[in-house]
């Protein structure tokens, strides 16, 4: 099977409401439509994760992610789309709107564009914006294979989008775009 045909597939399981581990830029993630609740609500089951944990939404392009932004001080965003599209994650105030198990409940979101060419794809054929999580039960190492993925979660998966990762020793740096501060460095 054509690594096209698997990123089509993977695309629609998506955008059926399905839940499918795929690589990202530093281990495999999670990733549903964070627009469909029960399908969040899968993730934070398969994890074993809180609902105001809150999730990555991971992008394609800054004109998708935008609409979900609150407005930021001009300097703020010069230092966000500096990084972009790149593996740096931002905390960002949410803009009204944007569903609690998204955020966590709480006022802020953290986004990414990724440049990490199979996640971008992804995003794209898929509608956009993915739900971005660490393939991993809380308390175990994120995945950093489809067959670690597989082993973590089998059959609860509605698929599995193979393929390296892009290489960073560990997930996403996330830094606070009001103040600026490292959250993980």
């Amino acid at each position: 099977m054509s690594s096209a045909h698997q990123l089509r597939t993977a695309a629609a399981l998506l955008r059926d409401g399905g839940v499918i581990a795929h690589p990202t830029e530093g281990v495999y993630g999670l990733a549903c439509d964070p627009f469909d609740a029960l399908a969040v609500e899968r993730i934070l089951t398969l994890k074993g994760r809180a609902l105001d944990a809150g999730f990555i939404l991971l992008a394609d392009s800054l004109t998708t992610l935008q609409p979900l932004c609150a407005p930021l001080p001009g300097e703020r965003w010069e230092d966000i789309t500096a990084s972009w599209p790149g593996p740096i994650t931002w905390i960002v105030p949410a803009a009204r709107g944007v569903p609690p198990w998204i955020t966590g409940g709480r006022d802020t979101l953290a986004v990414r564009v990724t440049a990490f060419a199979p996640a971008a794809a992804l995003c794209r054929q898929a509608g956009g914006l993915l739900v971005s999580t660490s393939a991993n039960p809380s308390g175990k190492p994120p995945a950093r294979s489809a067959l670690r993925a597989r082993v973590y979660f089998g059959n609860r998966l509605d698929g599995v989008l193979g393929g390296p990762t892009g290489g960073l020793a560990r997930p996403t740096p996330i830094r606070d775009a009001l103040s600026g501060q490292w959250l993980r460095p």
